[in-house]
């Protein structure tokens, strides 16, 4: 009975902190009658070493200094009065749950918005790269460089002497021999333009993300979650230029010049694992800055009138739906990566029919000339999904109507739910770029891939993709308040 009662005195001491954490939104620790001086001095330490801001440490001390006073008063009242025995395991177990409690209503910290705007300018610079690689596919300027080095190829030729030598350089490999032994000292320079400046613009996404990165983890701005996520995308940054690398050295193979009618072209390949590579960067770097800034938001209580109808369970499959639009854009991507390598979009320039059908003849699609030595005469036929230029046409035909589709069917759904304004004008606006970038594929193919319309095409691919990752990144739950910053 004793115990019960100083359970009690314990508890409610224990809650009344909890309370009063809540209020200052200061984390919380667990303490016991044998700490209670470490308490009194304990003061909760972010991530990356960094320290709460001066105020919210004010408090913090302030109110932890007037918890251990009260508890240590009441403990002592107690056991003056002899209310207590050896067996406090109820006043133990009491004060573990209380402070289970508090830790885990204890608010999260919440990044700085610079941060938040730095990913979404790595975003919008991987935006930029895409678009401009594109450009350099179309103008078959990306194997005019036949060379790699970070640092010397900064520095395009300048003196005559210079291009003559880089020219030379060319003048070795398949493409030049194949396609453009004709092409003038002029010509070339424009096509290595193309490539230089996309080189340029990678290492500049390279610096854009190191210098400010490292900046950001030595002063301690970066919870561990933003550290872990900038940390793969700065992983993924590095790999890119590898991999953009690995792809230019397939199309400068010397034993292109020994097959017949062979085009010298880069990998079907590695151009979709590289397309696919800058499209993970900039969904990374996207949603990582929405999300800081989001919280930051949330933080100062922008989202409480929100709160209600986006967690509303009603909305729990038009999120999931939203989801499966996002994988649809990134896989329609990725399949239009393969036309292009394959120079696809060359061939069966009407739609929506291909040769008068809506279906090419199967034997097209599935023709045993793509079957390589050694492979099962039935089950080797699905190289033609990646090697066939037919079969590769009709996938992302198919793949790119199904996605129209898909977001025309969420536009109408969403027309008979509670959506408030934000999410609304991000279904709107995946359904008017989703019209456009159809719009924009079929003008591509009909007038056989013209370098604007083909360069439009790619950037509304990525267009797209942003206005489903926006319209998922606004329908998740919106979080606990959060109340501490760090520096």
């Amino acid at each position: 009975m004793v115990t019960h009662a100083f359970s009690g005195v314990l508890a409610r001491t224990l809650l009344r902190a909890t309370h009063s954490a809540s209020a200052h939104a200061v984390p919380v620790r667990s303490f016991s009658s044998a700490n209670l001086h470490a308490f009194k001095n304990s003061v909760s330490r972010p991530v990356f070493g960094s320290s709460l801001t001066r105020v919210a440490a004010q408090q913090q001390s302030g109110f932890a200094r007037s918890t251990a006073h009260m508890v240590k008063v009441r403990f002592q009242s107690t056991v003056a009065a002899g209310a207590i025995n050896n067996n406090t395991s109820a006043a133990t177990t009491a004060a573990t749950m209380v402070a289970t409690t508090a830790a885990k209503t204890a608010p999260e910290m919440v990044v700085k918005p610079i941060v938040g705007y730095w990913m979404l300018t790595i975003s919008a610079m991987t935006f930029g790269i895409v678009v401009v690689g594109g450009m350099t596919r179309l103008t078959e300027s990306g194997l005019s460089i036949v060379e790699w080095n970070l640092i010397k190829g900064m520095k395009p030729p300048r003196s005559q002497a210079e291009w003559e030598e880089e020219f030379e350089k060319y003048k070795q490999f398949p493409e030049y021999k194949i396609m453009n032994h004709s092409m003038t000292l002029e010509e070339f320079k424009r096509i290595f333009y193309y490539e230089w400046s996309h080189r340029m613009l990678g290492r500049a996404i390279g610096v854009a993300f190191i210098i400010p990165g490292l900046y950001f983890a030595a002063r301690g701005m970066l919870t561990k979650n933003i550290a872990r996520r900038s940390l793969v995308i700065g992983a993924l940054i590095g790999f890119q230029g590898a991999l953009g690398w690995y792809m230019v050295k397939s199309g400068l193979d010397e034993q292109l010049m020994q097959t017949p009618s062979a085009t010298p072209r880069v990998s079907q390949y590695r151009l979709a694992a590289h397309l696919g590579s800058a499209f993970l960067i900039y969904i990374g770097a996207l949603m990582t800055g929405l999300k800081i800034l989001t919280d930051v938001k949330v933080s100062q209580g922008a989202y409480e009138s929100l709160a209600a109808a986006i967690n509303n369970p009603a909305l729990k499959r038009f999120k999931g739906a939203a989801h499966g639009i996002v994988a649809l854009v990134f896989l329609t991507a990725i399949s239009g990566a393969f036309v292009a390598g394959l120079d696809a979009g060359l061939i069966y320039n009407e739609f929506p029919t291909m040769g008068g059908r809506l279906m090419p003849p199967v034997k097209e699609l599935f023709d045993d000339h793509y079957l390589k030595k050694g492979d099962h005469p039935t089950f080797g036929l699905w190289r033609n999904i990646f090697d066939n230029q037919v079969t590769v046409q009709f996938n992302h035909r198919v793949l790119a109507t199904t996605t129209f589709t898909a977001a025309s069917a969420l536009f109408l759904y969403s027309r008979g739910l509670p959506l408030p304004p934000h999410i609304r004008l991000g279904v709107n606006a995946l359904m008017g770029i989703a019209c456009c970038q159809v719009g924009l594929g079929i003008a591509t193919l009909l007038y056989m891939v013209p370098v604007t319309l083909g360069t439009a095409h790619q950037a509304g691919s990525l267009t797209l993709l942003t206005a489903a990752l926006y319209l998922m990144h606004s329908l998740k739950k919106v979080p606990v308040l959060k109340k501490i910053r760090l520096r």
